[in-house]
């Protein structure tokens, strides 16, 4: 007889890549070792997953924990057990809006080590372009970020300025040698900038202004020139938080063409519209913002037939003050990464029948190989024993209590949802169950495989 199990899970119904099907789970080190009909040992652990499925955990790949610098906004410690809460096991957060935002090799070491002392998921680290640090981009390279994150309008962030053509290119031809991806926020700056400018000075700063200054030919014409940059230099390309069925066109026919393109969406662009930010105020005001009903139905559609690549949260809280503001200078963030998977499984399963192996594809298995991190997002031998145990029919509504977010604020609070997550386990440790933090820190670094 082998090593004995850490961790025997039982009678659950598996999420694999490819079906849906009754299987028992062994798991040994932090490593799922069997995977079969039934498993005749016993383990050191044993959980009955009776009446539930199992899932991959979540994998967000796009998330702004704020630690170092700006904790009155979020930290570390409350965004990723939030996330756990929420089925999921491992985030790559963004560079910003920490400060110092992640820059160079001294920001990242600051950031990595406030995230092992207290992230209770598995973690990986966005690098920042900007025109302020192309000389950076190799030494963050070896710290082993997921990616570089560039702006091409205004970030928000003073510290974090956006791209302008010249550091695009350059950037791009860089990340090409050190085979990284870049995501670029896609909003025109020229006219997001120049039309918030005159709404400001009109006094004209309510929802449909700031809808205006930010229309959706923002993000189309920044979408096609970042393509226009990644096409010629053969840099990997991931467009953040797609709106706009458009903006996903102009992804899918450069994919035809050969470009190396992907693009991520988020929760609230597929189950929000303009009308409900309307009646949320700032509370759901991001950038680029909610757009209509009928956007959103062609996104689903786009979801569907594999043009969109993951689903993220862009989780990017702030202090409460900053959306106590007129709609036009108010904080544009989201709270959300504990909400994703449970939204995808109410709006995606449950209303639109996508397929339970589309939700695992789409909430942990794709972003782990854009990213091309290794043993993650799937339910496989071999792979980290990362599962999120939901009970699939079960409704609830989503109090303010039940968030773990430094600030328990959130535009779904009130909004009904059919698919609870009851149990997250990374590498073969319970870090949520049952409504509660199981686990204090652990989390550790992930790093992308560097492909030659």
């Amino acid at each position: 007889m082998g090593k004995s199990m850490d961790l025997v899970i039982r009678n659950g119904v598996v999420v694999f890549p490819d079906r849906v099907e009754k299987a028992d789970i062994g798991v040994i080190d932090g490593k799922i070792v069997e995977i079969s009909q039934e498993i005749s040992q016993d383990g050191k652990e044993v959980i009955d997953a009776a009446g539930k499925h199992i899932f991959p955990a979540a994998t967000d790949g796009h998330v702004h924990f704020d630690d170092p610098g700006r904790t009155e906004w979020e930290t570390i410690k409350n965004g990723s057990q939030a996330l756990a809460a929420g089925g999921g096991g491992v985030f790559f957060d963004m560079p910003l809006n920490s400060s110092p935002c992640t820059l160079d090799r001294v920001n990242f070491e600051k950031k990595l080590a406030i995230a092992k002392r207290d992230s209770v998921c598995d973690f990986g680290l966005w690098g920042g372009l900007c025109p302020t640090n192309l000389d950076k981009l190799e030494e963050l390279a070896e710290c082993g970020v997921v990616g570089f994150k560039a702006f091409s309008c205004f970030s928000g962030i003073d510290e974090f300025p956006g791209i302008d053509d010249y550091t695009a290119y350059k950037g791009m031809e860089k990340l090409k040698k050190l085979n990284l991806p870049l995501m670029v926020h896609c909003e025109n700056d020229g006219i997001t900038g120049k039309v918030t400018g005159l709404k400001n000075a009109q006094n004209k700063t309510g929802v449909k202004d700031y809808f205006e200054a930010h229309a959706p030919i923002t993000e189309i014409e920044s979408i096609s020139r970042m393509i226009t940059f990644a096409e010629e230099t053969g840099c990997k390309l991931i467009i953040a938080h797609v709106s706009t069925a458009k903006g996903v066109e102009l992804v899918t026919e450069a994919r035809k063409r050969g470009v190396d393109i992907s693009c991520e969406t988020i929760g609230h662009y597929l189950i929000l519209t303009d009308e409900d930010v309307e009646r949320l105020g700032t509370l759901g005001k991001c950038s680029p913002p909610i757009r209509d009903a009928a956007n959103q139905q062609k996104m689903w559609g786009k979801l569907f037939n594999g043009e969109i690549t993951f689903i993220s949260s862009d989780h990017s809280p702030s202090d409460p003050k900053l959306k106590e503001k007129e709609f036009m200078k108010a904080w544009g963030g989201i709270s959300g990464c504990q909400s994703t998977l449970p939204a995808v499984l109410t709006h995606g399963y449950h209303d639109r029948k996508l397929m339970l192996t589309k939700v695992a594809a789409l909430t942990a298995s794709n972003v782990n190989e854009v990213f091309h991190i290794e043993g993650k997002g799937k339910i496989q031998t071999g792979f980290d024993a990362d599962f999120a145990i939901v009970d699939l029919d079960k409704e609830y509504v989503l109090d303010a209590d039940s968030l773990f977010y430094l600030h328990k604020v959130s535009p779904y609070v009130g909004m009904k949802f059919k698919g609870q997550v009851t149990q997250t386990i990374v590498r073969g440790r319970t870090i949520f169950q049952d409504g509660k933090i199981t686990a204090v820190s652990g989390g550790k670094l992930i790093t992308p495989a560097r492909m030659s």
